[in-house]
């Protein structure tokens, strides 16, 4: 699947998901599907980051900055695992509300 998303998209974890922290590894259950998911390393960073509304480009900066990929390699493997956590209804698009 090509992801749809852009570095400038903004999402968060969705509100229909609960998820621990089990000690270096995160169990999420997405009230979507109904299913557990686990997650650890980047992946488990990436979860950590979306706990607040973030822009995908700073997601890739953050995991270049930590980790020893490059950002072209980053870029592709972050827009499509959250195109993945979005499509099982645990992260949502941040929408900034008009004051």
């Amino acid at each position: 699947m090509t992801p749809t998303l852009s570095l400038d998209d903004v999402f968060v974890v969705s509100p229909d998901q609960v998820a621990a922290d089990l000690g270096g590894e995160v169990i999420i259950l997405g009230m979507k599907e109904g299913a557990y998911f686990s997650v650890t390393a980047a992946a488990e960073r990436i979860w950590t980051l979306l706990q607040s509304p973030r822009r995908l480009g700073d997601i890739v900066s953050t995991l270049t900055s930590e980790y020893d990929v490059g950002a072209d390699q980053c870029t592709r493997d972050v827009l499509a695992y959250v195109e993945d956590l979005r499509a099982r209804g645990l992260v949502v698009r941040h929408v900034e509300s008009a004051p």
